[in-house]
């Protein structure tokens, strides 16, 4: 588009992402979210370092097999070694064995860094850079080059770190990325610093930015980056990385293209970034803040009855832009101070012709303060929730009858992994199923057990999977007698949802959750099926 701002993103999830705590990428994975990744429209994926191990040059291997629509694939490596030229550094001579046209180094800008990390001169670190951009450039590559600890750098030696960029645009670079390294610049700093460098380099390669989130500002360093004239971002979509992780571009790209006038990615891509970070993070194994920006689950979430109200008779009350506008949608939580609103919306998707003074929203907002009285909470479970208002209403119909299960410790273990069984007698069309399970705890053996005396008529069952297990005391001076919540949150890979349980019985507490959780997965299938609410 004529006119149009452009940032060119580069996702390092594979890469920077991939040393965050806990993850753990396989080929698959990483294919996966490649794929993910170009369909979302960011233009380079940093896709690992090849001369780190033998997964990573396997995967660039078969990644070549993809027929990518829009992203670039980045190798990505260090410079040269000392003492050493380019043609016999093997790191470097993987990275031509990747075969991407683009090609990610990282040097040392920092004169600390170099003479005592790497322990070189700073006039042979120069070289380094210098040789290795012209290396990948000969090549046939496409430079981007990484100043690690560029932002340090320049507050204790301003003109070593400036001859640092220079050494790689001498080189061939096409692109410096400035990378916050330790995460500890402000944002004045960013700022100023950056400016300075677009001033300097500007017209002769593309300014970029790399933060990490040691300070809480990673988001708000790039944005202020771009804003002194870097244009091209690096990050992980859901912010993973070293430590306390990478700048988070669920949260950059919207920033940038809804409020900041710039385009990240196609514009009419932003609707698929919330299902795009849910895909990564399930293939990833990892939880999803509730409350991320723009892509949580709760970023258009409401509460309050004054809120619900008036966001029901106009959104912009209480909400700075559309939530379809990134894939999300708008959801009001339940709970004693909801109010009738919140009720009606509810109801209104079984019935459109429900009022506010109908006795059955009277008779649902009775049974919620009750039972948040007892202790439930539905705030956080949507799935207890709308079951309940379907039983009130007649919208509700079992899919089986449960005659009685039964958990019991074993002790000794029969084998490693076992330390519970649990039995099940369901009936379903007057049909009865006995089943066990064995599993690491109880609530894990009644999972299986359940779900082996369904799949029998409901095949689907097998098809989802629990994602999350919290449990609440609720009243801890009643020490061993204390009420206790359980939330339990399930997901088919589409779709998630949270059911809620609550007991003196730590089991049965578990156990209710658990089969809310199977009734509103059951529902949910059906009415797709028929392509109706039943």
């Amino acid at each position: 588009m004529s006119g149009t701002k452009i940032i060119d993103i580069l996702d390092s999830t594979l890469r920077d992402g991939a040393q965050g705590e806990g993850i753990s990428f396989s080929i698959q994975d990483k294919i996966h979210i490649v794929e993910a990744l170009d369909e979302l429209g960011v233009k380079y994926v940093e896709a690992g370092n090849p001369g780190s191990n033998p997964k990573d040059m396997e995967f660039f291997q078969q990644v070549k097999k993809l027929n990518l629509k829009k992203a670039r694939l980045c190798a990505f490596g260090s410079t040269r070694r000392k003492g050493m030229q380019c043609i016999e550094d093997t790191n470097l001579q993987s990275l031509l064995a990747a075969d991407t046209e683009d090609v990610v180094f990282f040097g040392k800008s920092w004169d600390f860094q170099v003479t005592d990390i790497i322990r070189t001169t700073l006039e042979e670190n120069l070289e380094m850079i210098r040789d290795t951009a012209e290396f990948l450039k000969k090549n046939g590559r496409n430079v981007i080059y990484d100043a690690e600890h560029f932002f340090t750098a320049y507050v204790k030696n301003k003109e070593y770190a400036m001859k640092t960029l220079q050494a790689a645009i001498d080189g061939g670079a096409s692109v410096l990325t400035l990378c916050e390294t330790k995460g500890g610049c402000v944002l004045d700093e960013c700022r100023e610093i950056t400016k300075d460098v677009v001033k300097t380099f500007g017209d002769k390669a593309v300014i970029g930015i790399h933060t990490h989130n040691d300070s809480g500002l990673a988001v708000a360093n790039t944005l202020m980056a771009v804003d002194s004239g870097a244009r091209h971002v690096q990050g992980c979509l859901l912010g993973i990385g070293e430590r306390t992780g990478n700048a988070n571009l669920s949260t950059i790209i919207p920033n940038l293209q809804l409020k900041m006038g710039y385009e990240c990615i196609p514009s009419e891509n932003l609707k698929i970034i919330t299902p795009t970070v849910k895909k990564i993070a399930e293939i990833s194994n990892l939880h999803l803040d509730s409350g991320l920006p723009y892509v949580g689950a709760n970023a258009f979430a409401h509460k309050a009855g004054m809120h619900i109200d008036a966001v029901l008779k106009n959104p912009y009350a209480y909400e700075h832009i559309e939530p379809e506008s990134v894939g999300n949608e708008r959801v009001f939580l339940m709970s004693e101070v909801a109010g009738r609103s919140m009720i009606i919306e509810k109801i209104k998707k079984f019935d459109s012709s429900i009022e506010k003074d109908d006795p059955v929203v009277a008779e649902i907002m009775q049974k919620v303060k009750q039972l948040e009285f007892e202790g439930y909470q539905f705030e956080g479970a949507d799935g207890s929730f709308e079951l309940l208002v379907r039983k009130t209403i007649g919208k509700y119909q079992p899919f089986f009858k449960l005659h009685y299960y039964q958990v019991n410790s074993v002790n000794p273990r029969p084998e490693e992994g076992v330390c519970a069984c649990a039995q099940v007698k369901v009936e379903v069309d007057e049909q009865i199923e006995v089943t066990g399970g064995e599993g690491m705890g109880p609530v894990n053996a009644l999972d299986i057990a359940f779900r082996k005396a369904l799949e029998r008529f409901y095949p689907s069952v097998q098809s989802f999977r629990l994602t999350d297990y919290k449990v609440r005391v609720l009243d801890g001076k009643s020490a061993t007698a204390s009420r206790v919540r359980v939330l339990i949150e399930s997901s088919d890979g589409n779709e998630s949802w949270t059911t809620v349980g609550v007991s003196c019985d730590l089991v049965e507490a578990s156990w209710l959750a658990l089969v809310d959780s199977f009734e509103y997965k059951l529902i949910k299938d059906v009415e797709k099926k028929f392509k109706k609410i039943i």
